[in-house]
């Protein structure tokens, strides 16, 4: 299972990350740019339990199938317990399936990491501490970017896991916003 995919000799196949992070510019300083292989749910949960609590998550659904509607949903305050909770019981959905990014954020740390559709982390705040746990995962310098014709995939069989991890948080939902939209 896979969320994406690329052109190699005329036919799709699954694309999968390298296990490579950079830090380049953004509009706020710096900011960590790294590569997920294989959709890996664990990169994006150590970088999220490296801050510190509480963790408020943002779940992007930009392309609902069914399971509610198109828009932001904000969970309330996470413990670390809450969360890796979360995380154990959604992982795999989040690895397979592009129909939402996903965002977490530390107001303590003011610290944001995103996990998108094309598994690629952004991760905004300590940079530093970003790497390190990233270079104990066995991550190295490299080029996690996307600049090439790919497929996003939206799994069928993952239709009631995202209606579940919809009812799993007392969400508050908010519409979209223009960056958000495919």
């Amino acid at each position: 299972m896979h969320k994406l995919s690329h052109a190699i000799s005329g036919s799709w196949v699954p694309y999968s990350h390298g296990a490579v992070y950079s830090v380049v510019p953004s509009g706020e300083g710096e900011k960590l740019l790294a590569g997920i292989p294989s959709g890996d749910w664990r990169p994006f949960e150590r970088l999220v339990s490296s801050l510190e609590p509480p963790y408020l998550l943002l779940y992007v659904l930009h392309t609902p199938r069914g399971e509610g509607g198109a828009g932001r949903y904000q969970s309330p305050a996470l413990s670390p317990l809450q969360f890796q909770k979360f995380m154990q019981r959604f992982g795999s959905y989040l690895s397979s399936d592009a129909r939402f990014d996903i965002w977490a954020h530390s107001p303590t740390e003011k610290a944001t990491i995103v996990w998108d559709r094309h598994d690629q982390l952004f991760a905004y705040g300590p940079i530093a501490k970003y790497s390190a746990v990233l270079d104990a995962l066995g991550f190295g310098h490299g080029d996690a970017g996307i600049s090439f014709a790919h497929q996003h995939h939206y799994r069928p069989e993952s239709d009631a896991t995202a209606h579940d991890i919809l009812r799993s948080l007392p969400w508050t939902h908010s519409p979209l916003r223009p960056e958000d939209e495919q």
